[in-house]
């Protein structure tokens, strides 16, 4: 009776091992130890070698992303679900057209559209790498997220997460994702896994509002820009320490914590049963997890797949949305306004340039790197460490992160992202200004 068991363990067994280890190197293993010109992951030196070696081909196949992403909510009838879904479908083709606009040198004589950190950054910078990172990641996704390694990694740190977090072991993977590689292949991995019944509403939300944060890359640029990197370890480490602060405690503020806690299926979350000690639990999670999987091309080409349609709603809109909010943030008063919101925040702790610290936190929300633009050349050092970490921290911006996430299958209304983007902000600051002054940082 015992013999089937046994088989199904030996042929597991190979799968746990090798196909976890593969999917560990492509996504976490830095190129750099085989070669000094590689600084990155796998996953990502593909997207960069696929930019340097094949853009024509590349940019041929991000428009037609573009085109399907725009026509597809139309000729599915889903662009009318919601006010949120008809304003994402007409983003998507004003994506579009922006993209067309791109790719064939059209309208030159917009001088601030084809400005360098405008109309070229959005579709050279921004769509062209995250249109390539998501399906590419999907498919490479199997490997990491589909043969125990996350079930296995999951009991093991289970008693940290959940009671930290109030999500299970398994979303540690997203985390360390998000900082090695990117935002976008952290919401593919949590999106899959909720698909997956892994995850339930509530903690899908939790983890893609408070792991899914820029990468290494990103805070690279950040540092660079407001002159940082003579201390890059310690603001590398701030921002992530302060980033899982503050999602901490966003998993117990609403609206996080009214998201119901049942799974993608609808079915109420139930916890499993534990027995044996927790290294045996991992073990017999992730040799089930990996006996019970389809052959790998299969799963392979239905993770592509996946990240394909991931892609066709979110490249177009990240486009245009976060066109509409550089333009916003250059000619309208609006972010001037909205930064008042969180002058308080800096005024009492008695930092000099609150206005100006106000500002940059508001400019967040269109997107991350616009602060550090603000700031670049007249904040004091203190307020450069506390708006660089906050610009990572506070991780939604409308430029990328937020049409990502409402691109996935996350319960989130655009009302909730908002609110728990206000929460981390001023979380964010009120966190990471004490420790500035512990650096003993100018003001």
């Amino acid at each position: 009776m015992s013999q089937p068991e046994t088989v199904s363990q030996d042929n597991a067994l190979p799968k746990f091992l090798l196909f976890s280890l593969f999917g560990v190197f492509m996504f976490f293993f830095d190129m750099e130890w085989i070669s000094p010109t590689l600084k990155s992951v796998p996953v990502d030196v593909i997207v960069t070698s696929l930019q340097k070696y094949c853009m024509p081909l590349v940019q041929i196949f991000i428009l037609a992303v573009m085109y399907i992403g725009a026509i597809r909510p139309f000729y599915t009838w889903t662009w009318k679900k919601s006010p949120i879904d008809i304003f994402m479908s007409f983003a998507k083709i004003g994506g579009a057209i922006i993209g067309t606009i791109m790719y064939f040198g059209l309208w030159k004589s917009n001088t601030w559209l084809w400005r360098g950190d405008i109309g070229p950054f959005l579709f050279n910078k921004l769509a062209i790498p995250v249109g390539l990172v998501i399906p590419i990641g999907s498919a490479f996704l199997a490997f990491l997220a589909s043969y125990g390694l996350m079930e296995f990694i999951g009991v093991l740190v289970d008693c940290f997460m959940r009671p930290v977090f109030r999500t299970p072991g398994r979303s540690a993977v997203d985390a360390v994702a998000s900082f090695v590689g990117s935002y976008s292949i952290a919401l593919i991995i949590t999106n899959g896994v909720y698909r997956e019944n892994r995850y339930t509403a509530r903690e899908a939300a939790i983890i893609a509002t408070g792991f899914s944060t820029v990468s290494v890359t990103f805070l690279l640029v950040v540092a660079r820009t407001l002159g940082l990197m003579g201390m890059w370890s310690t603001y590398f480490f701030v921002s992530m320490v302060v980033t899982f602060i503050v999602t901490a405690i966003t998993a117990r503020l609403w609206p996080l914590r009214s998201i119901p806690n049942t799974y993608y299926g609808g079915k109420v979350a139930i916890e499993p049963e534990e027995t044996g000690s927790r290294l045996q639990r991992a073990w017999k999670q992730g040799l089930k997890t990996a006996g019970s999987q389809p052959p790998v091309l299969k799963l392979c080409g239905e993770n592509l797949w996946a990240g394909l349609k991931m892609a066709f709603g979110v490249i177009p809109a990240i486009t245009s949305v976060g066109l509409l909010g550089l333009w916003l943030a250059e000619f309208t008063p609006l972010f001037d306004v909205f930064g008042y919101l969180f002058y308080p925040f800096f005024k009492i702790f008695g930092v000099s340039q609150a206005v100006l610290g106000g500002k940059a936190a508001a400019l967040c929300l269109p997107e991350m790197f616009l602060p550090s633009i603000l700031i670049k050349q007249s904040g004091t050092l203190l307020l450069k460490f506390v708006i660089a970490v906050v610009s990572i921290s506070e991780i939604l911006f409308f430029s990328a992160s937020i049409p990502c996430i409402m691109g996935t299958d996350i319960p989130l209304k655009m009302r909730d992202i908002i609110v728990i983007w206000f929460e981390r902000v001023v979380l964010s600051i009120v966190i990471t200004i004490p420790i500035a002054w512990l650096l003993g940082l100018p003001d």
